[in-house]
């Protein structure tokens, strides 16, 4: 398999984990010392792949999520580092009935460890939200 299509497959593997809360397999996804920046989104940067793991944890819990990356724009800059750029939709429906339903972009870097490819750092940036209360009964 080739460096491009590896990268492609870890981003997959990103978003299944995260949809199917499979806090272990998304572990496997990052360096130990991943940057993840929310910020611009409305969230935090935070530091760590187990503290980012623990962040996700606490943020999604009984939430539902479907994630959906398109478009990779992907660039090989050495032989074990990239960079990327993922168009993104993403709904999370959380246990109170609050729903977003987002669209933006993730930039982020990759590094190769021990032949594999692990996401390096994260910024999720934002185009557009639709943040929507529960319906009333």
């Amino acid at each position: 398999m080739d460096d491009i299509e590896a990268i492609r497959k870890l981003k997959a593997r990103y978003f299944r984990t995260m949809d199917t809360k499979d806090w272990e397999g998304m572990r496997q996804v990052f360096t130990d010392d991943v940057t993840v920046d929310t910020s611009e989104a409305g969230g935090s940067i935070v530091s760590g792949a187990e503290n980012f793991i623990a962040f996700l944890q606490d943020t999604l819990r009984g939430a539902v999520t479907v994630h959906h990356g398109h478009m990779p724009e992907l660039d090989l800059t050495s032989p074990t580092t990239a960079n990327g750029i993922w168009a993104l939709n993403d709904v999370v429906i959380w246990p109170t009935g609050v729903r977003l339903n987002g669209y933006g972009h993730y930039h982020e870097t990759y590094e190769k460890v021990s032949d594999v490819w692990r996401i390096k750092s994260s910024k999720l940036t934002r185009l557009h939200m639709d943040l929507t209360a529960p319906q009333a009964d």
